[in-house]
């Protein structure tokens, strides 16, 4: 190995283009390939996005519709027949947020709310945000419990 063989490892290098805004005869001097005026032009230029000039923008030309619930609680949905599928799938003996969560079904932050869709068969207990009149008594008729967090 020679000084003159040492190379950098490959990928480590960017081939950089030509050099802008180095005179007339470097053959991008002048403008700098930016055009002529305006705020492109300009160093530390940085439009808005969705910026349309002195046009109106997109979004304050369409019309507004509806409305946000700021307060609004969105539960993720589970039946009875799902649970009593995962149940199976899992050897659940309780369904809580954390075992969803160990399991891949839910996320952390998510609530649970669990609907009288479909029949179960094992008893479980359940810690749930939210449950339905119909899976309530389902529920327990399977000889099940359930504790609202």
């Amino acid at each position: 190995m020679n000084l003159h063989t040492l190379k950098p490892a490959e990928g480590s290098t960017h081939r950089p283009g030509k050099r802008l805004g180095r005179g007339n005869s470097s053959g991008k001097g002048g403008t700098s390939t930016k055009g002529n005026k305006g705020a492109q032009a300009r160093a530390g230029h940085n439009y808005r996005r969705g910026s349309e000039g002195g046009q109106m923008p997109l979004h304050r030309r369409l019309p507004k519709r509806g409305f946000k619930n700021i307060n609004r609680v969105s539960y993720k949905v589970l039946n009875l027949d799902q649970i009593d599928a995962l149940a199976l799938r899992y050897e659940l003996q309780e369904i809580t947020p954390e075992t969803l969560y160990i399991t891949g079904i839910l996320s952390r932050t998510d609530l649970i709310k669990v609907l009288g869709n479909g029949e179960i068969k094992t008893k479980l207990s359940f810690k749930v945000n939210a449950v339905s009149a119909s899976a309530k008594l389902a529920i327990e008729a399977a000889g099940g419990s359930i504790e609202i967090i």
